[in-house]
């Protein structure tokens, strides 16, 4: 690691266009530029990866370490929300006729937080985890339980009193003064990418984003959220220059779910931009895409090598970062048959697991991928692997597997 670190120094202490030229050459080494060529997906197992979310679920929703009042526990944006997400998405695919019981004890659990409201606390508080918990953990869960709701509610095509409620709480929330202005409070641990990071904030406004996409028509036109929609399109696009690609990235996923959010050349200007980043494989890298270039500094060029506890960071395709843009690309407007999404498409049809996930590893330090928070951006991983593998593609739905129903337990109720 030391001698690494002395290798990297002496890089920048050579004349700029030399570092230039050994950036572009391990670039091109590393195949970040390539232009794939088409490849036939080999299939995958939705009943698999049903079977890993499930079980990760409910190894969550009982971890004591997401334990909170009320007999609720955190909504996480690596488990819970990706889960939430993609379960309906598998139930359609496998002809499920019932709610699975993790799905129905993780809507559970929403609807008891939003019901209880102030009554039960944030999920960190500024006493025992430091200055601004309390209000960044209240903006986040407002957030995701809008979002997790919107997404139950549209398969029925109305919002139910409870998401209503969610959608309340979310924009009383907001932002509505300073430079900040249109976001939300949104928890930050230093620079835990992807999601809990100092740049984080702008992921969870595109979140906020997406839920609003997903409400009913007459819910989105109605003049007082129009108004709280348009602190938002402000915020996003005072902000813009400043996020990451992996932040784009949700941002074209907003864009998608809410038409007009941001202008037709930018849109266009992230997909070419992600389009280049891919990797020979079809896959992505995700640590390229989620730490941002400050100038010719060491902390610039080592992120993308180095991890924040010394390891090195993996230099191969993602699980998470693949998925999630294969689930975003066509909701943009990519072709489906587009040659580089469908080597996408195809990288992650033959890269699921025998377990029946994704792998994806953290970019801010080393973990032991079997244990708990291992797994956390696998969970995320598969969750938008299913996302996108289950589009109504016609290409898509030959590559998975027929596997019988699963005889579930009862019907959800609230």
């Amino acid at each position: 690691m030391r001698s690494t670190n002395i290798v990297i120094r002496r890089a920048l202490s050579v004349p700029r266009i030399l570092v230039t030229g050994t950036l572009f050459l391990l670039g091109s080494l590393l195949g970040c530029s390539r232009t794939p060529t088409p490849q036939k997906a080999t299939g995958w197992s939705p009943r698999g990866a049903a079977e890993y979310l499930d079980i990760r679920e409910a190894q969550w929703a009982t971890w004591p370490g997401a334990a909170r009042d009320h007999g609720t526990f955190c909504i996480s944006c690596h488990t819970a929300l990706p889960y939430a997400l993609a379960r309906p998405a598998l139930k359609r695919v496998l002809s499920e006729t019932n709610v699975s019981s993790q799905e129905k004890r993780l809507l559970k659990d929403v609807v008891t937080r939003v019901r209880l409201g102030d009554e039960a606390d944030p999920y960190y508080s500024d006493k025992d985890t430091g200055l601004y918990k309390s209000s960044e953990s209240r903006g986040t869960e407002a957030v995701l339980n809008a979002l997790i709701l919107a997404t139950h509610d549209a398969q029925q095509g109305r919002l139910s009193p409870d998401a209503q409620a969610a959608f309340h709480q979310m924009w009383a929330l907001q932002e509505k003064s300073g430079k900040m202005q249109g976001s939300w409070p949104w928890l930050a641990f230093g620079h835990e990418e992807p999601w809990e990071a100092d740049d984080s904030r702008y992921y969870g406004a595109c979140l906020a984003a997406v839920a609003v996409g997903r409400a009913p028509s007459d819910y989105r036109n109605d003049p007082k959220v129009q108004q709280r929609v348009g602190l938002l399109r402000s915020y996003i696009g005072r902000e813009y220059s400043q996020e990451s690609l992996i932040n784009r990235v949700s941002l074209l996923w907003a864009s998608a779910e809410m038409p007009g959010l941001i202008a037709s050349e930018r849109q266009k200007a992230i997909v070419d931009e992600v389009l280049k980043k891919q990797q020979s494989d079809g896959g992505w890298q995700l640590a390229p895409l989620a730490w941002k270039w400050r100038g010719w500094t060491f902390a610039s060029f080592g992120r993308s090598w180095i991890r924040s506890d010394g390891s090195l960071a993996k230099r191969e395709s993602d699980g998470y970062a693949t998925a999630l843009i294969a689930f975003v690309l066509p909701r943009a407007g990519v072709p489906r048959d587009n040659p580089q999404l469908q080597k996408a498409i195809s990288w992650l049809a033959s890269n699921q697991s025998d377990e029946g996930y994704w792998p994806s590893y953290s970019i801010n330090k080393r973990r032991n991928p079997s244990s708990n928070s291992g797994r956390f951006m696998s969970d995320a991983a598969t969750a938008y692997a299913v996302l996108a593998l289950t589009e109504d593609r016609p290409d898509n739905r030959l590559t998975a597997t027929k596997q019988a129903p699963n005889p579930s337990s009862n019907q959800l109720s609230y």
